[in-house]
């Protein structure tokens, strides 16, 4: 898939949205957060079973826009990332996100919780050298980008929030571009509302 063929998709996506991010009504948010990367698949690394690659790590600024609410209980929101990978590969990753975040804890008066899911593309500057060395596998800088996030913040201080976050990029096996490779990150870092 070409970068042009990637670019109009996108644009035909997100283009019903453009309308709702022009209102300055809808909350954004910048978030900064570090990330190492893991030996094992998403579902080890979502269970905390897999092992740290302390050799690979990389720092995101991530953007983010709030364009919707469903019921009062889930956000919408678009994100876009630029990543830097610091250790182990020295590439920088960009990834534009289409998120869903549940809003609803019984909790929420003590320490006010969200649990994200994100969907979208990942483009990596060169192939990663990560994807290589663990997979063995076609890997590719194009992939499908999906992140897993819990979010936390006082009720006193409803801007800022303590962020941990999964950071995996895949071919979707073999989906995209035939990449049958992968990556997953442990990512923590802060969040800032405004």
């Amino acid at each position: 898939m070409s970068l042009k063929i990637l670019f109009l998709f996108l644009l035909g996506l997100f283009s019903p949205l453009f309308p709702a991010l022009a209102e300055e009504s809808r909350e954004r948010h910048i978030t900064v957060y570090g990330a190492v990367m893991t030996d094992g698949a998403l579902a080890e690394t979502a269970v905390f079973t897999a092992n740290l690659d302390r050799e690979y790590r990389f720092a995101t600024v991530a953007v983010g826009q709030k364009i919707g609410n469903l019921y009062q209980k889930i956000d919408f929101e678009l994100e876009g990332q630029i990543a830097k990978h610091l250790s182990g590969q020295h590439h920088w990753e960009f990834n534009a996100v289409l998120v869903a975040r549940w809003l609803s804890f019984p909790w929420n008066d003590t320490l006010k919780t969200s649990f994200a899911f994100g969907e979208g593309f990942s483009l990596a500057s060169e192939t990663p050298a990560f994807e290589e060395k663990y997979d063995g596998e076609k890997t590719n800088p194009l992939m499908n980008y999906l992140m897993l996030e819990f979010a936390f913040a006082l009720p006193r201080h409803p801007r800022w929030s303590l962020v941990t976050r999964i950071h995996h990029r895949s071919g979707i096996y073999g989906l995209i571009n035939g990449a049958q490779g992968a990556s997953n990150a442990i990512g923590l870092g802060i969040r800032y509302h405004f």
